[in-house]
This record gives C-alpha cells, structure tokens and sequence, in this order.
C-alpha cells in the first residue's frame, strides 16, 4: 500500500494537454466537431443511465455477484492488495459485499474522493465502522485519512466499448486521477453491465482505456 507521498510525476502527460496549452482542442480544431461530441456523450450518458435505473433491484444484485466472481477470476490473490472501488450510485453495480471478500482476504479497500472540480481523485482507506461523510452528488467519503495509492482501480462505467475505453459522467475525474499517479496501477477495471456496451465513445487523447471491463455477461 503506497501514500501520497509517492504521487509526483505524471504517468501520460498528454492526457493534460486541454488544461494545460490555451485553446487546445481534442483531436480536431473544429469548435463545431467538438461541441457536437459533447453533445453526443451527454444524451448517451443520460440514455445509458436510464436503461441502467430501469433495471430491477433483483436484477442489479444478480449482475453483481456475476460481477464480482469475474473480479476474483481475473485479479487472483488479494491478500496484501490495496483496491480502490467505489460507492454505487445511481444503480452502479454494488459490490460492497465483495469489498467485504477481499478485507477477510487479507486486502483493503479506498474510496474515491473527489477535491475540486477539474483535478485528480484521492483514494483513502476506509472499513466499516470508520465515519463516513457526503461528498459530491452526496456520494459517501470517508471522512479522514490520508491520500493512498491503489495498487487496482476498479471503476464504475457510464458506457463502454470494445476497446475498454470508459464513458464516464463527464467530469473526467478518472482520467485526470490514472493521468496523475507515478506509475499505473496494476490493474485497471472497469464494471458495469452488458447493456451499456457501445460501438465506440468516441476517444479523445485525454481519455484513457481501462485494461478490461467486466460485467454479468
């Protein structure tokens, strides 16, 4: 398990390169082919995640489970393991059950936080008992502790395509934080479920791909 003090250098640069040069624009200098690609991943995420709350509760648990059993397939021994995962919402699949899985298995568990708009994550530890309070969206953080790095990221899917790129909620808080960290973590995995599979997001050169995305199917 690593800390904050190891966050330093930058493991894809480019990815900050719309924040960081004025007047930078993703893949085309179209202002129009731009906004057109905002407009598009906003009424996906908005159809995505329509189709996502329609599923049953029943159903939802059921995926999570098929979920979680591919997780343990594919990320073997846990023991010693720092997992940053999340806290669901909006009908994200709830593996809070298998984060309780890899505590018993000797591993740990980081929740997300965000710290302002337009910057990196921070994961801190956190386990049952220890406060939790509202973050963003009014999603639960853990209150205290210090800054962590994840040796597996396991994130929650808006979308995605056949080539593990990930639709997010458009605030590029994924991206920024994977842009950030001194070296990638051993694993980055994306969760969600078979209908929220797309031909394609549309990638643009800040977003970066998860390894794999896994979901019951």
């Amino acid at each position: 398990m690593s800390t904050s003090d190891e966050f330093g250098e930058y493991a894809s640069p480019p990815c900050f390169l719309h924040e960081l040069q004025d007047g930078f624009q993703p893949q085309t200098s179209d202002p129009q082919a731009a906004a057109d690609l905002k407009r598009w991943r906003k009424a996906e995420r908005e159809r995505l995640i329509a189709a996502r709350l329609a599923l049953s509760a029943d159903e939802r648990a059921n995926h999570a489970r098929a979920i979680a059993e591919k997780l343990d397939a594919r990320l073997g021994d846990l023991a010693g393991k720092l997992v940053g995962l999340y806290w669901p919402f909006r009908g994200e699949p709830d593996l809070r059950g298998w984060a309780d899985s890899v505590r018993a298995r000797g591993g740990a568990i980081a929740l997300p936080v965000v710290v302002a708009k337009a910057t990196p994550l921070i994961f801190r530890v956190w386990k049952p008992g220890e406060k939790l309070e509202k973050g963003v969206w009014n999603i639960p953080v853990p209150a205290a502790g210090d800054p962590v790095l994840p040796d597996i990221v396991i994130s929650p899917v808006v979308g995605f395509d056949p080539s593990s790129y990930r639709l997010g909620y458009g605030g590029g808080f994924y991206d920024r934080t994977l842009a950030s960290m001194p070296r990638r973590p051993q694993a980055v995995i994306g969760v969600g479920y078979a209908l929220q599979a797309i031909p394609t997001i549309y990638p643009q050169p800040f977003d970066i791909p998860m390894d794999a995305v896994l979901t019951e199917a």
